[in-house]
């Protein structure tokens, strides 16, 4: 008899960082990734405030994708994403998935504004997507240092990987305090990655 592959699990994120999502909800996200072939592997670290960054963002798959792991998985987390999604009609919605808007025009607001809503929280996550863009780009954005630092949290790197269809749960990523050099390492082990669009990663 096979064993039953678990593709997605709310065990993989500790009791502190679930959410209050309804079991219908979790159910029909945990469908969602079962069907698409795509696994969560790895655990969320106990800790009281993680950055999430998450890469390579190639694709407009990798929305949904995220959606269903956040919804199946029961984190309590936010994302950042930009502002021009964040359209009249669909604003109340993705406020209500966790969005908060970015405005490139005025990073430094951005950052208050996380940094408040993570003084609300006693435990929380926030995702974003380093590259800032689903296009290719050499140098990535140093806002989530910068995010962590002011907030006091942990980051944690998530990769996406098209090949073997998983998104990986990986290690807490220490800074040194020298921007430049973390961001060279983490772009480095990122490489080793391959979004829905290769092209692009």
């Amino acid at each position: 008899m096979s064993k039953k592959v678990i593709r997605i699990s709310e065990n993989q994120i500790p009791e502190k960082l679930r959410g209050s999502r309804s079991i219908f909800l979790r159910k029909i996200a945990r469908f969602g990734i079962n069907i698409s072939g795509w696994a969560i592997k790895g655990e969320v670290p106990d800790e009281e405030r993680i950055v999430i960054i998450a890469a390579p963002h190639t694709s407009n798959w990798d929305f949904i994708l995220a959606m269903l792991a956040i919804f199946g998985l029961n984190i309590k987390l936010r994302w950042l994403g930009k502002h021009s999604i964040f359209k009249p009609g669909f604003k109340s919605f993705f406020k209500w998935l966790g969005g908060i808007p970015v405005y490139r025009d005025n990073p430094s607001t951005l950052i208050e504004n996380v940094v408040e809503i993570v003084k609300k929280e006693k435990s929380i996550v926030i995702a974003m997507t380093p590259e800032g863009t689903r296009e290719k780009v050499k140098r990535w954005k140093t806002g989530f240092l910068r995010i962590a630092k002011q907030t006091q949290s942990k980051i944690l790197l998530i990769s996406i990987d098209a090949p073997t269809k998983s998104i990986g749960i990986g290690k807490i990523f220490n800074p040194t305090g020298d921007n430049e050099k973390d961001l060279a390492f983490i772009q480095n082990y990122y490489k080793s990655f391959t979004g829905i669009k290769p092209q692009k990663s």
